[in-house]
């Protein structure tokens, strides 16, 4: 599915760095479409790994490389942009795991126990308490998930990113009082996925 935004839009944005991050692909000469996609995720996914921590988060090898790997897959499962989920996790938790908001939102993508408990079994993970949302394999699965929903629901990914913010049911009563959302916190992840296109390569869905 493929939404059009304005700001520019999140579909502009790809389209004009597409053939730049492409070109950034490993030489190789695959023998067949499954093996150019394998190649395209492990670039991606070591990129990401290298983009993390230049973003000076300490976290042990192996959680980074969990978090690389879970991006790349649940973003690619809901066919959204890798580098906009990135960009919505740096702006939400800093890739801090352990990241709990003053509303008590957790984790990686800074997801609301409230919600998640109610996610968890549809994406095939056991809801554990609160503290399931702080293991960044399952914060990156629902998550996206509730990302992906969200974009479904509002047919477009400013107002996507909105709901994510404010939560759907508030952002619904702000349109119908006919008011524009505070742009602040798009602005922010939309400047971030900007910066993110330029160093990483496209998903290969696109």
């Amino acid at each position: 599915m493929v939404i059009s935004v304005k700001r520019t839009s999140v579909a502009h944005r790809e389209k004009v760095k597409k053939e730049d991050a492409g070109s950034k692909i490993i030489s190789v000469t695959p023998t067949s479409f499954a093996q150019r996609e394998k190649i395209r995720k492990e670039e991606a996914v070591s990129r990401i790994n290298d983009y993390i921590r230049d973003e000076n988060v300490e976290l042990e090898d192996k959680v980074l490389k969990t978090i690389s790997e879970m991006v790349y897959k649940e973003s690619m499962r809901y066919n959204i942009d890798y580098r906009l989920v990135l960009a919505l996790m740096k702006i939400e938790s800093n890739f801090r795991c352990d990241a709990v908001s003053e509303k008590g939102a957790r984790g990686l993508l800074q997801v609301k126990p409230s919600l998640a408990r109610y996610i968890a079994e549809d994406v095939g993970i056991r809801w554990q308490g609160d503290e399931t949302l702080d293991e960044p394999k399952k914060n990156i699965r629902i998550g996206v998930h509730v990302f992906s929903k969200l974009i479904e629901d509002f047919q477009n990914t400013n107002m996507a990113l909105h709901a994510y913010h404010v939560g759907p049911t508030r952002l619904r009563e702000i349109l119908t009082e006919k008011k524009i959302p505070e742009k602040r916190y798009l602005n922010l992840v939309l400047d971030e996925y900007d910066k993110n296109i330029s160093i990483l390569p496209a998903p290969s869905h696109q």
